[in-house]
């Protein structure tokens, strides 16, 4: 497999219920991982970019948590609705989805 020329990182991280920091696997995060590689398949979007299942990637307030690379852009509070639009905008048109974006004092 060729190396992709982005990475998408989704955050999975399971924590017992009503655990203080939550989890972003509680707040839907196996949603968002299966709506990203279920618009993989569907689209044949194969050599565009990876989608990678993750624990924690650190700012749980925010969750559920999508992590972009080479940008290091996270996103924060992504639905299984949003995912088009990081696909669409992101991914695949160069353009950050402000509106999900966490606040750069986050990450």
């Amino acid at each position: 497999m060729p190396k992709p020329p982005k990475h998408v990182f989704i955050c999975n991280q399971a924590r017992p219920p009503n655990h203080p920091r939550g989890s972003c696997q509680g707040k839907g995060g196996n949603d968002i991982l299966q709506a990203f590689w279920g618009q993989v398949q569907a689209r044949n979007l194969w050599d565009k970019f990876s989608v990678t299942y993750s624990g924690c990637l650190g700012p749980c307030d925010t969750g559920p948590n999508v992590l972009v690379y080479p940008e290091g852009i996270m996103y924060g509070g992504v639905t299984k609705e949003d995912v088009t639009a990081i696909i669409d905008e992101h991914l695949l048109g160069d353009k950050v989805v402000e509106r999900l974006k966490v606040p750069e004092s986050v990450w």
